[in-house]
């Protein structure tokens, strides 16, 4: 087992979360992977990798009821996090989604609840429906998702818009727009970004660049994507954790520094945007 600790993020309201979690997109939809599943996020929990990301979007709740099962008896271990669609987001449809969540997870509150995109929803209403769910305890916290700078700006103007924690976005070494204005733009109000897809869903994993510097360090590809990603300090990564062997790696990616001439290269293959990229999303 690895001995190091996770680096962690802190966000806004002072909570440090694990720099590296897991995420569960397309967990628990085919039975026959269930058990494997389920081992993978309790592994997780114990090589310290305890955020755990779902939304009530995936698998139309059976990847919530997962994790649920996954986290039994070790609710206190997690830092949990779940999402609303935007077309419940109103002030009672937000109060509403979260109530069926925290039923599929069978616990009592989520450490960060989060807009999963914004629709067509007045971001006020969401913003009442958050507070009510603080008021009541049901969540700790909350964030958005796929939000970008325009967003995030109009979000932080309105009344309690400012205690936003995180925004999730899509982020990795094929994706980089956000680097243009987004991610500067959320470092300099200490606005945490959490990277989901950081291997850009296995796409990554063949590039001559990405092999060529796992090579050099004896890793795997999905490890140098992976520490490319992690290289930020107020930037957190939630890869799918799908099996015991993919939690492994990833929780020793936790550990690998790519060295400048690493990222030279990697820049090369992966130019940084030089002009503003709208957001994109998977």
């Amino acid at each position: 087992m690895t001995t190091t600790a996770v680096r962690t993020v802190a966000l806004p309201s002072g909570d440090l979360i694990p720099a590296l979690g897991m995420g569960t997109w397309h967990m628990g939809e085919d039975p026959l992977r269930r058990d494997t599943e389920i081992t993978a996020l309790r592994l997780g929990l114990d090589l310290g990798l305890t955020l755990v990301d779902t939304a009530e979007m995936y698998g139309d709740g059976l990847t919530e009821e997962l994790v649920g099962e996954a986290l039994a008896g070790r609710r206190d271990e997690a830092f949990l996090v779940s999402k609303v669609m935007p077309h419940h987001a109103t002030r009672g449809g937000t109060v509403a989604a979260c109530t069926a969540s925290l039923h599929r997870l069978r616990t009592d509150h989520l450490d960060l609840y989060l807009l999963h995109w914004r629709g067509r929803v007045p971001l006020a209403e969401t913003l009442a429906g958050f507070a009510d769910l603080l008021r009541d305890g049901r969540i700790r916290q909350w964030g958005v998702s796929n939000f970008d700078t325009d967003d995030m700006i109009e979000l932080m103007s309105l009344p309690g818009g400012d205690a936003v924690q995180v925004d999730q976005v899509l982020y990795n070494l094929m994706r980089r727009g956000i680097e243009y204005d987004l991610l500067p733009w959320c470092a300099g109000v200490g606005i945490p970004v959490m990277a989901y897809s950081p291997v850009e869903q296995g796409l990554l994993l063949g590039h001559p660049a990405v092999r060529g510097v796992a090579e050099r360090h004896g890793v795997s590809a999905a490890q140098v994507a992976l520490a490319w990603v992690l290289r930020l300090d107020l930037v957190n990564a939630i890869p799918k954790a799908g099996t015991p062997k993919h939690v492994h790696e990833d929780r020793a990616a936790a550990a690998l520094r790519l060295t400048p001439a690493d990222l030279r290269e990697l820049n090369l293959a992966f130019p940084p945007p030089d002009h503003k990229v709208p957001l994109e999303m998977h």
